[in-house]
């Protein structure tokens, strides 16, 4: 059945984009974050594209998204790294999903869900290196080894990661840069002081910036995201010859000839300035396009580029056709990879002053993805 809009999403891209980061990377393994519905791009199919890609690990925010994968047959090691109080852990140890801790307070509630298992946990250690987002601190980071030390010796817990993540890896030069790498040769070294290290242990810290930018970073293993899916980290450094997976297409509902001095949309923020032929694209703000695109974002449609044309609406926005020719059923593409003239991610997100990854995790359900495999 035809819909409003719909994501393609190019699979032979995402493989593609895995292989050359698995080949930047230098020989460490490499970890997909396919959280959030893999960047929106759609958790099962996009995962198995990164493994076949040559990933050999995925990583997710919530335990439910791992428990999402296994349902839909997806064996590899997976990671889920941002946990509340009273999450199924039982359930994911059972399906055999690795759980990250950074405090003492998880560690014992991780070793209790085991001994319900009645299997060992398999932990990756968090350290907060700078961020100070998730991770122990420094100073708490001893404790936190100590407890868990204790609770792999009863035999609850294996430790088999050791990890961190970066601020500002994005930032090229960034002071802050170098400062997390140094706490994390800390953590490290205090993590094998304490015997919690070794050759099993995974070392990992580089996200899709460093992965592609600091070969000092890589470690064991590397952790990109948004690369994967076709999109720079690095704008200012180029595309680093990564290819973009999501084309955003909607099928015009409904296109109409008005008269000169038409207001257009709520608020009238737009106006003809010419008898004119209007079209209706039915994606809206409740499908994540920015209600901040109004006037300023661009589609193609008709062969050319056409701005926003008043407010976007929660289901639809209008764009003015001028006199050249488009009918109801015809597609009009908000971005894609720029073959066809249309915008790209990351013009939208530079137009709109944002990053990329909100751009396209924002995509809302109403929006089905559609996966290809097209790429060369």
């Amino acid at each position: 059945m035809a819909t409003p809009a719909e994501a393609r999403v190019d699979l032979a891209a995402i493989r593609r984009n895995v292989a050359l980061l698995k080949e930047r990377a230098g020989g460490a393994e490499l970890m997909g974050a396919v959280k959030a519905d893999a960047y929106g791009h759609g958790l099962v199919p996009c995962s198995r594209a990164v493994l076949e890609g040559g990933a050999s690990r995925l990583g997710v925010a919530f335990v439910r998204e791992a428990l999402e994968l296994r349902a839909g047959g997806v064996t590899a090691p997976i990671l889920a790294w941002l946990i509340t109080p009273g999450e199924p852990l039982a359930q994911a140890l059972e399906h055999d999903v690795e759980l990250s801790a950074a405090d003492v307070r998880l560690l014992d509630e991780i070793a209790a869900a085991a001994r319900r298992a009645g299997r060992a946990a398999r932990l990756h250690l968090e350290a907060d290196t700078g961020m100070s987002r998730g991770g122990a601190p420094l100073a708490a980071w001893p404790e936190l080894l100590r407890r868990a030390l204790e609770l792999r010796a009863e035999g609850v817990v294996e430790i088999v990661g050791l990890w961190s993540h970066f601020a500002c890896a994005d930032i090229p030069g960034h002071p802050s840069v170098r400062q997390q790498l140094e706490a994390y040769e800390t953590a490290l070294k205090l993590a094998e002081q304490a015997g919690a290290a070794g050759s099993h242990v995974i070392r990992h810290l580089a996200n899709s910036a460093a992965a592609l930018t600091l070969p000092e970073a890589r470690y064991d293993l590397v952790r990109p995201g948004i690369a994967m899916y076709g999109l720079s980290p690095i704008p200012e450094q180029g595309d680093f010859g990564l290819r973009p997976a999501m084309t955003l297409v909607a099928r015009a509902a409904l296109v109409k000839r008005v008269p000169r001095d038409s207001g257009v949309s709520y608020g009238h923020l737009y106006t003809t300035d010419r008898e004119t032929t209007l079209a209706l694209v039915p994606i809206g703000y409740a499908d994540g396009i920015l209600r901040h695109a109004t006037g300023r974002a661009e589609v193609l449609a008709g062969g050319r580029r056409r701005r926003v044309a008043g407010r976007v609406c929660m289901d639809q926005f209008m764009i003015d056709m001028g006199d050249d020719p488009l009918a109801a059923g015809d597609e009009v593409v908000l971005f894609g990879p720029g073959d066809g003239g249309e915008p790209t991610v990351q013009e939208w997100a530079d137009t709109l002053g944002t990053i990329t990854h909100e751009i396209v995790t924002r995509i809302g359900s109403r929006v089905p993805r559609v996966h290809t495999s097209t790429a060369a």
